[in-house]
């Protein structure tokens, strides 16, 4: 099954956009060649684009707190497990501390290294970085895996607490949606959502030989997903027959 996800609101986006830089960047600085460490650099850079939004991180530990919050109030209730608490709590306490005890701007520390930012201010001019533009950078690349690997852990360091909120308040949200099986009906499907409950989320998995494209767009009222099937020239078009999937909305 093929999964997509739908955020309702700018900052699940925000946070699905990290997530998959965070994701890429942990894949390419496990692999070996120079030109992977060149693209994990990228996504470094990339990141840093998306992070230095100055009320990301206080918007972060907003929701960190509130979720420890909510959890609490479980405490003592018939049926809940208090072992199970314990732990999801404790890694919502731990990723807010972690977190919280970054000084500054997200990512100063690596806005501060000027080889670092020589890169970044060439990189996207196409062909910026040849031996010729930047024979420092070259240099690195000629260097053996395990040192520019160590290199890039080091400087992605700093960001580790991001992403560890990011995983925890992401894992969270998904885990609060319970999948159940719909079918579109001439390859367009429509949902009313209920009202005093806000969506953020939703996720829905197709089975990849069915062959088709989702296209989704909701708001707080009502999701609406249009099957569509790729010609030969690339172009989407609407999907006339039935087909089903699976859908979850994680509020």
């Amino acid at each position: 099954m093929v999964l997509y996800e739908y955020p309702f609101n700018e900052s699940i986006r925000t946070m699905l956009r990290l997530e998959h830089l965070f994701d890429r960047l942990g894949a390419l600085m496990e692999r070996d060649t120079a030109l992977d460490h060149h693209f994990a650099l990228v996504t470094l850079f990339e990141i840093l684009d998306v992070a230095s939004r100055a009320d990301l991180k206080s918007d972060l530990l907003k929701e960190l707190e509130k979720h420890k919050a909510q959890f609490n109030a479980y405490r003592g209730s018939p049926g809940v497990d208090e072992a199970r608490l314990d732990e999801v709590v404790a890694r919502i306490d731990g990723a807010f501390q972690r977190l919280n005890a970054l000084n500054g701007k997200t990512g100063a520390a690596l806005a501060s290294n000027e080889w670092l930012m020589s890169i970044r201010s060439r990189i996207s001019i196409p062909g910026g970085t040849c031996e010729f533009d930047l024979p420092a950078y070259y240099n690195w690349q000629q260097l053996l895996p395990v040192r520019r690997r160590k290199d890039l852990m080091g400087w992605a360091q700093s960001l580790m607490p991001m992403a560890e909120a990011l995983q925890v308040l992401l894992g969270l949200l998904r885990d609060s949606g319970a999948p159940h099986k719909v079918a579109a009906v001439a390859g367009q499907f429509q949902q009313s959502l209920p009202a005093g409950r806000v969506y953020q989320l939703l996720r829905m998995r197709i089975d990849p030989s069915l062959g088709l494209i989702p296209e989704i767009s909701g708001h707080r009222l009502m999701v609406s997903i249009r099957l569509m099937r790729q010609d030969e020239e690339g172009r989407l078009k609407l999907a006339t027959e039935d087909a089903s999937f699976e859908l979850t909305l994680c509020a």
